[in-house]
């Protein structure tokens, strides 16, 4: 049966991709990917086929992929950090439809929140959100509701897709949003470039984070009641002392 393998590259370095992911990509025959994406792996994998499609164009990209599996190559899907989490598994389940060809092997990756927080301590420890503030696909209003939620609910918050060109209020609203709830002595941190040439991390509270120029390639980390700084790290504890 004809197989599409859809992986999930992690941030785009070798360091940080699983050994699954690195070894469906030296096994197959084709990369298939959003232009930017598939520039992080070239040079590793230099004798495979590239198709590449620019950002909007996530359907035509798994419509492709699906049809060179049943073509018969060994097809990998990729996608920047996991494939599941913001990535395109779930589109290309749709896309196939009730169909069983080709056979879809969804590989896991490092998804921001996961890498990002490494790099700026240990923000994650208890139970978190994840919300993006893209509103290409999921409407603003429906954003504002999650974030309210997730501060009601006393959760430590990572954003996605801060801020782009095209919208690049959207941080300092989903900031006012927070500050109804949060104090604005909340630590808060940025990832930048996580995994990349340029990595870099960043502090600040929640009232500093609303002026804080961010871009496509920041994850944003706002911690929960329990989240302190220790030793310039940003860290919520999870209670293992007190137990």
């Amino acid at each position: 049966m004809s197989k599409l393998s859809i992986v999930g590259i992690g941030p785009g370095d070798i360091d940080n991709m699983t050994i699954r992911a690195d070894n469906a990509l030296k096994n197959c025959d084709i990369i298939i990917g959003y232009n930017v994406y598939v520039e992080l792996v070239k040079k590793r994998y230099p004798e495979k086929e590239f198709i590449t499609t620019p950002m909007t164009r996530e359907a035509e990209r798994c419509s492709i992929a699906i049809e060179k599996a049943k073509e018969g190559a060994s097809v990998a899907l990729i996608c920047s950090g996991d494939s599941g989490i913001y990535g395109m598994a779930a589109l290309v389940y749709e896309i196939r439809g009730s169909s069983v060809e080709p056979e879809i092997d969804v590989i896991p990756g490092l998804t921001a929140a996961c890498s990002g927080g490494a790099l700026i301590g240990a923000p994650l420890t208890h139970d978190f959100s994840v919300i993006s503030l893209s509103d290409r696909l999921t409407a603003w209003e429906t954003i504002e509701k999650r974030l309210r939620c997730a501060a009601e609910a006393d959760m430590s918050i990572v954003l996605y897709n801060p801020a782009s060109k095209g919208r690049p209020e959207h941080l300092k609203r989903a900031c006012d949003i927070l500050l109804e709830t949060l104090p604005g002595t909340r630590p808060c941190a940025i990832a930048r470039n996580i995994g990349r040439q340029g990595e870099s991390r960043s502090y600040m509270t929640l009232s500093e984070l609303r002026d804080v120029d961010a871009d496509m390639f920041c994850t944003v980390f706002i911690g929960n009641s329990m989240t302190v700084m220790i030793g310039g790290n940003m860290v919520t504890p999870r209670g293992y002392r007190n137990v």
